[in-house]
């Protein structure tokens, strides 16, 4: 068994609170040079979700207050 598999596994057996912080730490550490492969749907909604921003029609909050928000609903702690 490879070690991401090994690890994959393991992770799989944590409580979903855990891995959703472990989540959160593992794409925390990706550089910002190295975005993922998106789907042509994903690129469209990306572009549209942009535009609107652009025109100002909507309202944004900060990933770290909404990360926060899901994190109290969820009673996820992380420990920094």
């Amino acid at each position: 068994m490879s070690d991401f598999q090994s690890v994959l596994s393991a992770a799989r057996q944590l409580p979903v609170t855990e891995r959703l912080q472990l989540i959160d730490e593992l794409a925390a550490t990706v550089p910002d040079d190295a975005p993922p492969a998106l789907s042509g749907l994903w690129l469209e909604e990306i572009e549209r979700r942009s535009a609107e921003i652009d025109a100002e029609t909507v309202t944004t909050e900060s990933w770290p207050r909404i990360r926060q928000r899901l994190f109290d609903k969820l009673d996820v702690r992380r420990e920094d």
